[in-house]
């Protein structure tokens, strides 16, 4: 067996990151995380870096912002995943300089972890945080580094325990509000097989230059389907408000920051189909719960037994 590739995580301590480092340390790679000084003395955040420190992960302190101790990082591993927020997309760019400046680097796996920014029908302002992603993606492939782009579509932690309603801490037992017709198919994932998932392609020739989407056929459902599955685990019929289309863009638009950026991912998923409008073709992607059969991941039915 060929020696696991180091991997270097930015941004381990945000949302998706952790459930990165975990798998990486997990599935036996050695797993390096680089963090802020302030992250480690931080008691929200702290207790997370032990944790890290607890799985055997080096913990490397430095920042995006200081290069420095950004490329001496990148120098002692094979594979960076970057799973830096929303606020952060474009200072990737200087991952991407210091990359290319190491030279040692296998593959670079940038944030992505939603939709498919390429093959997406979005408003604003979602268009412009998608576009952001976009360009770091050419950034990459215009300096020839060898990438993953892993679009893991919804975080079931996100979506689910709501049944994606709006200002809601639990799903639904007698309304439910339905975004368009509820008939595009979406796709929801638990965020630890996210994980596994993202660390299984790392070492794989067939991720390589690829898009890999976790798109799961027992993970795919409209959103139609996914309240029909609810009903039934309930057993009882809810009553259904649609939403149009207009009705929905302009909500969008009277809406302020971030409610405007939550409804225009939304309406890119529920409405406009983002997920599954298109077939993942051999020339650009490959799908993973295909490659990695062996991966035992939380179905959206098993997901929603929690709430019941």
């Amino acid at each position: 067996m060929a020696e696991k590739s180091k991997i270097l995580i930015i941004g381990g301590t945000g949302y998706i990151g952790k459930f990165i480092v975990e798998a990486s340390a997990k599935l036996g790679h050695p797993t390096f995380a680089l963090v802020r000084e302030s992250t480690v003395n931080d008691p929200a955040k702290g207790p997370l870096v032990e944790k890290f420190k607890s799985l055997g992960v080096t913990v490397l302190l430095g920042d995006v912002n200081d290069y420095e101790s950004l490329l001496k990082a990148i120098k002692q591993v094979d594979v960076v995943i970057s799973t830096v927020g929303h606020m952060q997309i474009l200072d990737q760019v200087k991952i991407i300089s210091a990359i290319k400046e190491a030279g040692n680097i296998k593959r670079f796996f940038p944030s992505e972890f939603g939709n498919d920014v390429d093959r997406v029908h979005a408003v604003e302002p979602a268009k412009s945080a998608f576009a952001m992603k976009a360009q770091i993606r050419r950034a990459i492939e215009a300096e020839g580094i060898p990438y993953t782009y892993v679009p893991s579509n919804c975080f079931a932690g996100y979506f689910l325990p709501t049944l994606v309603q709006f200002g809601a801490s639990a799903p639904p037992r007698d309304k439910v509000t339905i975004f368009g017709d509820g008939n595009p198919k979406a796709v929801f994932n638990k965020e630890d097989d996210i994980g596994i998932f993202t660390i299984k392609a790392v070492d794989d020739p067939r991720t390589l230059n690829k898009v890999l989407y976790v798109r799961p056929p027992k993970n795919t459902y409209s959103f139609n389907e996914l309240v029909a599955l609810w009903e039934k685990k309930i057993g009882k019929t809810l009553e259904k408000t649609y939403l149009p289309e207009e009705k929905i863009l302009k909500d969008i638009q009277e809406s302020p920051i971030p409610i405007n950026v939550v409804l225009a991912i939304n309406h890119s998923i529920f409405v406009a189909g983002d997920h599954t409008n298109f077939e993942i073709e051999p020339s650009f992607g490959v799908e993973a719960s295909e490659l990695y059969p062996d991966v035992k991941y939380t179905t959206v039915e098993e997901y929603l037994d929690q709430f019941v």
